[in-house]
């Protein structure tokens, strides 16, 4: 996929820079520090997002839908994912933008096992998050940032179905978009005055007309490898719980992510 190939070679390249360039870890802090100048971070990142949970189409019908992490690459069709911050002094603005099609196919026994239905769930996904931050702690160890902000979620499901053998079909398809007020925390803490920290994000949300409830977190770990680049691994979770209208029902969107921070 030239969407993967593109990420994994931007982040490759990356890294190889930033090892030429590494300072020793006793020089070289992964704690940002507050200026009256102002300062930005581009990240691109690839997450491997799992979904679970139930997908709800036109008509009152529902499907549930898996989609494991490990075979993500196999199910995922195209997107983009990219992260961005801009700060001066105690107050910035960041934002994340993740766009993805999902698919995942399957056969489902009818009419006591001696037919069975092909159907193909597909899932169209834009998330975008945009928030306004101000810093709470800045120590030699510790940062923190406290944000406030919206995260916006179009999303579209569609269901194929074929009964095997024959000519019919059927295609049902459900979107939702809302926007929900969120209020969150994100930072990072230093292991042992090195280059190595834990990232961390939190959020939760509601109120949006559709949604009942919405939460993000992550966590893992990062290095710093240079004053201008950054890499982590992380877990990220997402999840939606919407009302009977909304596409996605007590769903969940989690896994493995790797990112790299480019700083300026």
């Amino acid at each position: 996929m030239k969407f993967l190939s593109k990420i994994i070679t931007l982040l490759s390249i990356s890294l190889s820079v930033s090892v030429a360039y590494a300072q020793s870890s006793s020089d070289l802090s992964p704690i940002p520090k507050i200026s009256n100048d102002w300062r930005y971070e581009v990240t691109p990142y690839l997450w491997l997002s799992g979904i679970k949970g139930t997908m709800n189409f036109n008509n009152g019908l529902a499907k549930s839908a898996d989609y494991n992490s490990s075979n993500v690459l196999s199910n995922l069709k195209s997107g983009g994912m990219i992260a961005a911050e801009a700060h001066y002094g105690n107050w910035g603005i960041m934002g994340d933008l993740i766009s993805a099609t999902l698919q995942n196919s399957g056969s489902i026994p009818v009419a006591g096992g001696v037919a069975r239905v092909a159907d193909k769930i597909t899932l169209q996904e834009t998330v975008l998050t945009g928030a306004v931050t101000y810093t709470l702690a800045n120590t030699k160890d510790a940062y923190m940032d406290a944000l406030l902000g919206v995260r916006s979620i179009n999303v579209t499901a569609t269901l194929n179905g074929n009964l095997d053998g024959t000519s019919i079909s059927k295609t049902i398809a459900s979107t939702t978009s809302t926007v929900d007020p969120i209020i969150g925390a994100k930072g990072r803490y230093r292991i042992a005055d090195s280059s190595w920290y834990i990232p961390a994000y939190a959020d939760i949300g509601s109120g949006g007309g559709t949604t009942n409830l919405t939460w993000q977190v992550m966590a893992g770990v990062g290095k710093s490898f240079s004053p201008m680049v950054d890499a982590s691994l992380t877990y990220r979770a997402l999840y939606y719980d919407m009302k009977s209208s909304g596409v996605l029902q007590k769903t969940t969107m989690q896994g493995p992510q790797v990112a790299v921070t480019i700083k300026f």
